[in-house]
């Protein structure tokens, strides 16, 4: 183990050594763990329509694509960092605010940021119980802020050093991989939804909540093994939204109101969103209605807006894969910043 010396925060890992304290699923829990990523229990009810998807990217494009067929411009770096702001993303430092680099096979120098707070705090419980001397804390960073500079950044003058050494000790320009970890619920949700087809929906649907554990279990080998994305179990990060689901921003200053779509790191969050919506609704031909639902690679969705483009992404907001409110017992450097989640925000959980 070794820390990153040259940089406020890096993170820590799901690696071959923490891993089990964060498994994906086991054969026994798979029908929790279907509808911990529905958010109900009979999730084949809403993604049994979605079938195999052609390419996630012109999947997207062609649901999202202006009726008028307008081009908009591409936004600049200084705005997707902007968009990306208020995620929060949480790494394991030491008292100092340097990051923590492990070598899960010996051979590559890692440091990982994880998306959920509840996967960063195993790992953090795990670390310090292999070594309850080092001085460790979990941190909250902003996205936007490392997206260009650290994980898609320049590492010539990353300084890497053992624990407890002095910084002229350092060993400068070490290769770093930097891996970003979706949380696994969605991550086997974005498998599932591109691996299940018409059929398998309408046999979830009919099991309902008597679902077996084998039907369960059917389900998740399938997404496991015939995903065509995010095979990998970092650096895939799934983004869900469903193209007929708009938020509606309030005017100021003398501008109009805006209708905005909401794109989601949480599945479950997203189909409860939908879900209440729905109920609200007093027809019956409403309240029936099934989403359909869209999921894209979050490097490939930045990618998508840094060109001109047929969707309008200043119209997009991305949610955080966790509610606004209370946060995970973290300290230092994210202390006092702003949580708030708007068009636009700059709040950020800690800065570089």
């Amino acid at each position: 183990m070794k820390f990153l010396s040259s940089f406020a925060a890096v993170a820590l890992s799901v690696s071959a050594s923490v891993h089990a304290a964060v498994p994906l699923f086991s054969k026994s829990s798979t029908s929790t763990a279907l509808s911990g990523v529905f958010g109900i229990s009979r999730g084949g009810g809403l993604f049994g329509g979605a079938g195999k998807k052609k390419d996630s990217v012109e999947d997207v494009r062609d649901k999202l694509r202006a009726e008028s067929g307008e081009t908009f411009p591409a936004l600049s770096q200084q705005e997707i960092e902007e968009w990306l702001g208020h995620i929060p993303i949480f790494a394991v430092t030491d008292s100092n605010g340097a990051g923590v680099v492990l070598k899960p096979d010996n051979s590559t120098s890692v440091m990982y940021f994880f998306l959920s707070p509840q996967m960063a705090n195993a790992t953090l419980a795990q670390l310090k119980s292999t070594n309850d001397e080092l001085d460790l804390k979990l941190s909250a960073f902003s996205l936007g802020k490392i997206w260009f500079k650290i994980l898609n950044g320049d590492q010539s003058d990353i300084k890497l050093k053992q624990p407890g050494a002095d910084d002229s000790e350092a060993e400068i320009g070490g290769k770093v991989e930097y891996r970003l970890v979706p949380d696994t619920r969605d991550l086997l949700g974005a498998r599932m939804l591109l691996t299940m087809t018409p059929e398998d929906g309408e046999e979830m649907k009919k099991a309902g909540d008597d679902m077996t554990p084998e039907l369960a279990q059917k389900a998740v080998e399938k997404a496991m093994t015939e995903s065509p994305e995010f095979k990998e179990n970092y650096n895939e990060i799934p983004i869900f939204l469903i193209a007929q689901m708009r938020m509606q921003k309030p005017g100021g200053d003398g501008e109009e109101a805006k209708t905005i779509l909401p794109m989601y790191f949480s599945l479950q969050t997203m189909v409860s969103t939908w879900q209440q919506f729905m109920s609200a609704q007093s027809d019956p031909d409403l309240k029936s209605m099934e989403p359909a639902i869209n999921v894209m690679n979050l490097h490939k969705l930045v990618e998508m807006m840094s060109k001109p483009s047929e969707i309008d992404f200043r119209s997009c907001l991305l949610l955080p894969p966790v509610p606004v409110g209370p946060r995970p017992s973290a300290t230092g450097s994210e202390a006092g910043a702003s949580t708030s989640v708007g068009m636009g925000s700059g709040g950020t959980l800690g800065d570089l």
